[in-house]
């Protein structure tokens, strides 16, 4: 009687444990989840907080997002090294996760003292790109290394919690890793179209932290829940794990092992490579806002997602997973090299839906949507797909040991890390300035048909006939496909450019610069598909205007400073003043090369003696450069593109007034906005320029703030003075100012008009840049309303 009770009692707690460890996986997906949200979220606000001290700089985000992801991959590494060790990874899991909220939470504090060290070595540093490069490197990654080191280890950490035995490892890699990756879509979904826009950087880290923290305490929680029920299950199934550990992969050789290791570094290189040559090619056909690069990264995240997912279910069958990856990694080359192809395929589908709807379609936002699944989402469902077939194959399927999977898992991903910092790398600064998109395209799809060679390559002689088919089919799909990839510019010029012809382009490290022409015979400048400047008489007297008007109202200009080269027709104006020398800060070099095609407008100023070009970013100079301006102006830049909200806030408002001279001027355009952003920006410039009038340009809708630290006082005889030199007065009288009168025409509303006009409100900061997350906000106006709105809401202000 007394046995049997015992016996009734350790079964009933074995049933009581078992339904515990059969909750710890549901577990550990809802906590990955909520981490993989997070971890995005801190990616892209470190990514924007440190370009507001590095600038915006392809080299400077390089440098960034390096340190980023090296701190994943050393994490990664250490983590899985001593995961193996511990005998409760879960416990583990819950205090990283809870280290990583705080230690994110003090990064913009981190930062403050990063910009004073920043700016207090920016004496001593020299021009030369790669020191600025290494410097920044350094710099973010002494900010980043504990937030990253302890995001990194939590991949090989939580599988390790996981894990009572080795039969399943690929099937529970593949659940954990498609979960965080979906909760990665969130957290950038989360950020790009709400949480920066309408709640700040600083709430979002807030946001991000907590969901740390939360996570890491409940994962310490369920630590000691679940310890006892994991050990009685250990002991239940010790001697199965042993049998069954290559239940759903048979073993291969070491040598198979260890190419499936370099096809994973391969295959990180090439996601990442590629990632910056789809994003490159997407934003000729979509309007480069946050919202685009935003849609664009989900959709790509969401391919890897839904590729793991897809996966997950079959590894619990038997098969040859060695194949099935060569399989995977031959098509992943071909749906790349396709990815163009069907690229073309997203304006079709609009106007098939629009005939059979028979009514328009919010044309912007759908091709937004469309050209990223069709380009992007095929490949990366491929990439989901491999990957935890991959560490299936190189953590199990060479061995029968439960011992070191963790740390096979640790070096599997830290590896693959190092690939995709490489390739993003070795993308954005060699391939596409050499080799241009389609080439660029071309040779990292062949990155994945050569992977899967290489693992045919290791089957046993008696598949060898079948290896060498298998081969021989990918290879004819990959000519096919090679054979009918179009050009991305001539995609571009056909579908979102209808009419023009492209006359010129350059795939520079920063940016795409195309010239095209209209049959009017006018060129257009475009930066990465956005119209930035043309040869148009009315667009070039805007731009004019942007420069002279505080040259004019200026006594003696003789130092001035032009953010933005464009086509040049600013910086041109500014150029035309006996005396004045002229400082440009232009942010890609494609840019500069690009606006030889408007000497005739520029009054090729490349050439002129008192011009001083210097490619860098312009917000990031200021923040450097000891020497002080009369003038500072910058060229129209609309505020709604990527990270144009850097130059609309305060922050940005007093680094101008700091480089200022006490008797200098600041101008900033306003373009055609709903009156609450109009005001908003308004509002802003007042605050850092309490002294500011308001001008006309030549173009209804667009206004010049002129901002000084005291009083503007007009003067008829400096005026007249200008007048007097010949190059100055034929440049003025372009734009409609030839006297006196012509000048004050200009002129529309004082400073105390303005306050009166903007009133108490919130402004742009670099914390809340609204302007440029505008879409995201709780209320706004339709575009077709702009005009009216701004005239209609200053004009009784406005000086009659």
């Amino acid at each position: 009687m007394g046995v049997s009770t015992v016996e009734q009692a350790v079964g009933t707690r074995q049933v009581a444990h078992r339904s515990r460890t059969a909750l710890l996986l549901p577990t550990l997906v809802v906590l990955f989840f909520l981490s993989g949200m997070s971890g995005l979220i801190y990616q892209v606000l470190w990514l924007r907080m440190l370009a507001l001290i590095f600038g915006v700089t392809v080299y400077a985000a390089s440098a960034v997002l390096a340190s980023f992801m090296s701190g994943l991959a050393l994490g990664s590494y250490v983590a899985g090294r001593y995961a193996d060790r511990t005998r409760n990874a879960l416990l583990l899991y819950g205090v990283a996760e809870v280290l990583v909220g705080l230690s994110a939470l003090a990064t913009p504090t981190a930062l403050a003292a990063v910009e004073r060290v920043y700016v207090g070595l920016s004496p001593s540093l020299t021009d030369a790109t790669a020191v600025l490069t290494l410097v920044r490197f350094v710099l973010a990654f002494a900010v980043l290394l504990v937030p990253t080191t302890l995001m990194g280890a939590t991949l090989p950490i939580i599988v390790k919690s996981s894990l009572l035995q080795v039969e399943g490892l690929g099937q529970r890699v593949g659940v954990l890793y498609a979960t965080n990756t979906a909760g990665a879509i969130v957290g950038t979904v989360a950020a790009g179209f709400y949480l920066i826009g309408s709640q700040g950087l600083n709430f979002s880290f807030q946001v991000a932290a907590g969901i740390n923290v939360v996570v890491g305490i409940v994962a310490i929680a369920a630590s000691f829940a679940f310890a006892r029920g994991a050990e009685d299950e250990g002991r239940t199934n010790g001697d199965a794990s042993h049998h069954h550990s290559s239940q759903v992969s048979p073993l291969i050789s070491n040598r198979a092992r260890h190419l499936v290791l370099v096809v994973f570094v391969l295959s990180g290189f090439a996601s990442l490579a590629l990632e910056v040559v789809w994003f490159r090619v997407l934003v000729l056909f979509l309007r480069a806002t946050t919202y685009a690069f935003t849609v664009m990264l989900a959709t790509f995240l969401l391919g890897i997602a839904v590729g793991s997912y897809v996966v997950t279910p079959l590894m619990r069958r038997r098969a040859d997973w060695l194949v099935w990856l060569a399989s995977i990694e031959m098509a992943i080359g071909v749906v790349s090299l396709s990815s163009l192809l069907m690229l073309g395929w997203s304006y079709r589908i609009l106007d098939l839906g629009e005939a059979i709807l028979r009514r328009p379609l919010p044309y912007e936002t759908l091709i937004m949507l469309i050209a990223s699944f069709l380009a992007v989402f095929p490949a990366a469902l491929l990439f989901g797909m491999a990957f935890p077939i991959g560490l299936q194959l190189w953590a199990v399927a060479g061995t029968d040991a439960k011992e070191h999977v963790a740390e096979r898992i640790g070096i599997f991903y830290s590896l693959n890390t190092i690939g995709a910092i490489v390739g993003s790398t070795i993308a954005g600064f060699f391939l596409l300035p050499w080799l241009g998109s389609q080439l660029s395209l071309a040779v990292l799809a062949s990155v994945g048909l050569f992977s899967g060679l290489l693992l045919l390559s290791t089957l046993p002689p008696d598949r060898r006939g079948f290896a060498v088919r298998a081969g021989g089919v990918g290879l004819l799909l990959f000519a096919a496909a090679a054979i009918t990839m179009p050009n991305p510019f001539d995609l571009a010029v056909k579908h979102r450019f209808e009419g023009e012809t492209l006359l010129w382009r350059e795939e520079g490290v920063q940016t795409t610069v195309t010239v095209n022409q209209q049959p009017s015979g006018f060129k257009l400048l475009y930066l990465d598909g956005l119209h930035q400047a043309d040869d148009n008489p009315a667009m070039v007297a805007v731009h004019r205007i942007i420069g002279h008007m505080p040259m004019v109202l200026h006594p003696q200009p003789q130092d001035a400073l032009v953010i933005g080269l464009g086509g040049g027709a600013t910086p041109g104006a500014v150029s035309q003043y006996p005396g004045a020398n002229v400082d440009l800060v232009e942010l890609a070099q494609s840019v500069v090369n690009g606006s030889e095609w408007f000497r005739h407008v520029n009054y090729d100023l490349l050439r002129l003696p008192n011009v001083r070009l210097r490619v860098d970013d312009g917000r990031n100079y200021m923040l450097l450069t000891p020497k002080r301006y009369d003038v500072i102006t910058a060229d129209l830049i609309q505020p709604v593109h990527a990270g144009a909200g850097n130059l609309y806030s305060a922050e940005y408002f007093r680094l101008a007034r700091n480089v200022l001279k006490e008797d200098g001027i600041m101008l900033q355009w306003i373009g055609a906005l709903p009156e609450t952003q109009f005001k908003l920006i308004m509002r802003t410039f007042l605050s850092v320029f309490p002294e500011t009038t308001l001008w006309a340009t030549t173009h209804d809708g667009d206004h010049l703030l002129i901002g000084k630290k005291k009083p503007l006082e007009l003067r008829r005889a400096d005026l007249e003075r200008k007048l007097q030199d010949p190059t100055t007065r034929e440049a003025l009288a372009a734009v409609g100012i030839t006297s006196w009168e012509t000048l004050l025409e200009k002129y529309r509303a004082g400073t105390d008009a303005l306050h009166q006009y903007v009133g108490e409100g919130p402004i742009l900061t670099d914390d809340r840049p609204q302007v440029e997350y505008f879409l995201s906000l709780p209320r706004r106006e339709k575009q077709r309303e702009i005009e009216e709105i701004n005239s209609g809401g200053i004009e009784k202000y406005v000086r009659p």
